[in-house]
């Protein structure tokens, strides 16, 4: 268990993640986490790289058919 305090990014705030637990989660800057409300508070789960993978190809479809997606919810 670690404490662990927000701080101020920008005009954001963020969370700042010790480099043990970095490497525990095997997550590097850049990666995505999920977040999920749970009973007991938040949990923070990886992402498969595949998923991820997977998923930005979906919001690039989307975008790139945007109109064609638009004309078929019609």
């Amino acid at each position: 268990m670690a404490t662990l305090k927000l701080r101020a990014v920008g005009n954001s705030v963020g969370l700042v993640l010790p480099k043990d637990i970095l490497a525990r989660m095997n997550l590097a800057e850049g990666d995505t986490v999920q977040v999920v409300e749970s009973g007991d508070g938040l949990l923070l789960t990886t992402m498969p790289r595949e998923t991820e993978a997977q998923l930005e190809l979906g919001r690039e479809l989307m975008r790139r058919y945007r109109e064609t997606f638009a004309a078929l919810a019609k």
